[in-house]
């Protein structure tokens, strides 16, 4: 993502603030993009009327379609120094409203909103949420209710050791992609890379094993590993972190250290009995962050939606 010139802001009815709408018109007054305000609906009471006929069944869900229209027209009213358009679309899946209609049209990137639990404080991605992040071709960036600060931080969270191709050029993305926003955002990029710690398992079984120099040598190997990575695109090792742990536990913590407004993380987009059995590191770590998430695929990647 080198550029963004058309952004698909996911409007939520539920809301009072959209917060979506508003960072895509930040990211549009920085970039020159063109929004298009997107609202899925559906009135389950339509199942309902089926005594009724097929014109009058159509007038009720225009009705109520151009009802969401009008709203929509309030809602950007405000925002006249921005190319904004509207799209309302029936349909009772909002994902797959939100997927096919990206499918279909050239969008840049899906910004939508989260919800954030009141009293908890803490981010509650909803099912949509999963969806989008597993099955969107394009990147998507959910956001939570605070704007981003001048001379903010980015963190992009990578696999700087992984041998497989897909990973690499993943990481590649990851890395450009939070450069661009860094540079639109005003924003201090850093990347963080985990390893792992020594399998027990391994100490206690073969006794001759020695697990600090074990821990050492795999250290030493991503700590290589995630400098070149920096190296190629013109990072400083002290912008690196290189930590123990598991990656759901140790990108949460240095995004929360480092008071993070933005994670950029890399997603395969498992679904189906895959990602039952599998699991997908990306999505532990996305439902363990509480700020603001770049989900990106690889590219290349084609949605499960595409025809």
């Amino acid at each position: 993502m080198d550029q963004i010139k058309h952004i698909l802001a996911v409007v939520d009815p539920t809301k009072e603030q959209q917060h979506s709408l508003q960072r895509s018109v930040s990211l549009a007054q920085k970039t020159g993009a063109k929004i298009t305000a997107f609202l899925s609906i559906y009135d389950f009471s339509y199942e309902m009327t089926t005594m009724l006929s097929k014109e009058e069944r159509d007038a009720m869900r225009d009705a109520v379609i151009k009802d969401r229209e009008a709203w929509l027209d309030e809602l950007t009213a405000s925002f006249l120094d921005i190319d904004i358009s509207k799209k309302v679309v029936w349909h009772n899946r909002p994902f797959e409203a939100i997927i096919k209609t990206v499918i279909n049209s050239d969008f840049d990137l899906v910004v939508k909103s989260t919800h954030q639990h009141d009293t908890l404080k803490s981010v509650i991605f909803t099912p949509t949420d999963w969806h989008l992040i597993r099955k969107c071709p394009t990147p998507v960036l959910l956001v939570k209710d605070h704007a981003w600060p001048e001379q903010g931080h980015v963190l992009a969270a990578v696999n700087a050791a992984s041998d497989n191709e897909q990973h690499q050029a993943l990481n590649d993305r990851i890395i450009s992609d939070a450069k661009f926003i860094c540079n639109i955002a005003d924003a201090k990029l850093s990347i963080v890379n985990t390893y792992p710690a020594t399998p027990v398992n391994i100490a206690i079984e073969i006794p001759e094993f020695n697990p600090s120099q074990y821990n050492e040598a795999v250290k030493k190997h991503h700590e290589d590993e995630t400098y070149a990575l920096a190296e190629k695109f013109s990072l400083e090792r002290g912008q690196c972190v290189i930590k123990e742990g598991l990656p759901e536990d140790v990108i949460p913590y240095v995004a929360k250290e480092f008071k993070s407004e933005l994670v950029v993380i890399g997603t395969v987009g498992r679904t189906g009995l895959s990602a039952a059995l599998v699991g997908n590191t990306a999505e532990h770590v996305i439902d363990s962050l509480d700020c603001d998430v770049l989900a990106l695929k690889p590219d290349g990647y084609k949605s499960p939606l595409e025809d």
